[in-house]
């Protein structure tokens, strides 16, 4: 499944590019995220997060991996977890440009492939968590970035 979006954020690029790249920032707007662990600064980290798909709840213990960081206009990120049963992949990238005032204009997108157990369910319900999750995430990013 493919997501993407945007967002204008009320600080300049640099601000924007350092922030979305700082797992301990970013971990604090994460939805459902239990536990951040930095292997390697500035590329490997784990987390364990749990995503809700309706009734069902399910935790993911998730390697991520920045594999391009382009500062400060571009990123691109892998995930893989693991959870009983069931797998996740995500590929996610971001773009930054230059916005009106000095603000900062973000282009993301979102490639995500469920597995196991969940994939049917998650299939069905994904759109309406990834939007739900993903409000939620910017609102927090923003009020962050934007002090």
């Amino acid at each position: 499944m493919k997501f993407d979006g945007s967002v204008v954020i009320n600080a300049p690029r640099e601000k924007v590019w350092s922030s979305l790249t700082d797992p301990n920032l970013v971990s604090q707007c994460a939805p459902g995220l239990q536990s951040l662990k930095i292997i390697e600064p500035d590329k490997r980290f784990k987390v364990v997060a749990s995503v809700g798909f309706g009734a069902v709840k399910v935790t993911f213990d998730t390697d991520v991996e920045w594999v391009e960081l382009n500062p400060p206009e571009a990123a691109r990120v892998k995930a893989h977890g693991k959870a009983p049963g069931s797998g996740v992949e995500v590929t996610s990238e971001m773009q930054l440009k230059d916005g009106e005032d000095g603000s900062t204009e973000m282009q993301w997108t979102a490639d995500v492939v469920v597995m196991g157990a969940i994939a049917g369910m998650a299939s069905r319900l994904m759109g309406g968590v990834t939007k739900k999750l993903s409000e939620s995430f910017f609102e927090c990013i923003k009020s962050k970035i934007e002090t």
